[in-house]
């Protein structure tokens, strides 16, 4: 008896589409990066990876290991939700615009009634909202962005609006909401508790030196959720119809899965993560600004196709974003060993994304060949 499409509504799933991203190839890559750019560095005297000076007894360069992992985990969360958007077939420019307004809102909530002894000159609210308990704006932080999720996924779903249009019109309204929220002015002085979410210590000796640096959290958050949503799209029942999905639409609602209603889940699942990003960047900045996460949608995107996520829907894994998210930073740490200037690390880095988006391409039509 044929147990393979039981739970998916008589759909046979393929498993082999969910090893299709060639992580293997990826990691490859990311040391062929890591090793042009350690020969680079060695050209000027100076090494990428290793340490090179005698008063430190360490093997690899920590700070620089420290930077690469740190750089990548509040995009990296993004990364995470865009990859099961894509996975799906869609596709969601509005994680960065949610990540300002979320901030701003979230930040409003975690102000401290005093600074230095005088009542605090920015807060947004009255002293009744002032030092609240630290899962109060956490709490708030994800229900700005389960809403921002939820309307994308009901726009989409039962609108039959394009992916690429919803978005947009949520990243230009949230991109509205976080201007207009405390009249554009920024927002500062958390409370101590608040502080710490990302400048504190949550692990401490327990990772053996790798991540040694006072605010290695939200590094902590996004290996935790990558772990968590790799077994998830792995394991459940989610990640099987996400991938059903993504392959082929018409199959999935023939077969009988709830088409619609898993799209609105997968976009607030996307939307809630983008909220983690915000409460993450807020709370290591000590501060909110309207401006916040601009182009982080992009970066994630990014991450998850320099990852081998197909553009196209139905193949990736969460593992190839977060190799994905790697090169992204490795690229990014590599660009400033060698001093080169900004705006040539953004030519290259467009380059590199074209050129992932070019080779998967290439990929699906070799298979469509044979």
């Amino acid at each position: 008896m044929a147990q393979s499409a039981q739970g998916l509504g008589g759909l046979k799933y393929d498993p082999t589409k969910k090893t299709r991203a060639n992580e293997w190839n990826v990691l490859v890559a990311l040391i062929l990066i890591v090793l042009v750019f350690e020969v680079l560095n060695r050209l000027n005297g100076t090494s990428f990876l290793f340490n090179m000076r005698d008063n430190v007894d360490s093997l690899f360069n920590q700070q620089r290991l420290d930077i690469i992992v740190l750089q990548v985990a509040i995009t990296g969360v993004i990364a995470l939700g865009a990859t099961q958007v894509i996975i799906l077939g869609g596709i969601d420019l509005s994680p960065g615009s949610v990540v300002g307004a979320t901030a701003m809102v979230t930040m409003s909530f975690a102000q401290t009634a005093m600074v230095n002894g005088n009542p605090n000159p920015n807060a947004v609210f009255g002293p009744a909202w002032l030092d609240l308990p630290v899962i109060v704006p956490i709490a708030i932080g994800l229900g700005c962005g389960l809403i921002a999720g939820l309307i994308n996924g009901l726009l989409i779903a039962y609108t039959r609006i394009p992916p690429f249009i919803a978005t947009l019109g949520m990243m230009v309204s949230a991109r509205g909401v976080a201007r207009w929220w405390s009249n554009g002015q920024p927002v500062s002085f958390p409370t101590e508790s608040y502080g710490a979410l990302s400048n504190g210590d949550l692990l401490g000796s327990l990772t053996f030196g790798l991540l040694s640096w006072q605010g290695q959290n939200p590094a902590v958050v996004f290996i935790i959720l990558a772990v968590l949503f790799h077994v998830i799209m792995k394991f459940t029942l989610y990640g099987k119809r996400s991938y059903a999905i993504g392959s082929n639409e018409a199959a999935a609602r023939m077969s009988g899965i709830d088409v619609d209603r898993h799209k609105v889940l997968v976009y607030t699942i996307a939307g809630i993560l983008s909220a983690v990003a915000a409460v993450l960047l807020t709370s290591k900045n000590l501060s909110a600004q309207a401006g916040m996460g601009v182009m982080y949608e992009l970066d994630g995107i990014a991450m998850a196709v320099i990852g081998g996520i197909s553009l196209s829907g139905g193949r990736g894994s969460i593992t190839g974003t977060v190799l994905g998210a790697l090169i992204f930073s490795v690229i990014i740490s590599g660009f400033t060993s060698i001093r080169l200037d900004a705006y040539y690390q953004e030519m290259v880095k467009g380059a590199i994304i074209v050129g992932a988006v070019v080779l998967d391409q290439w990929r699906q039509k070799s298979r469509a060949r044979g």
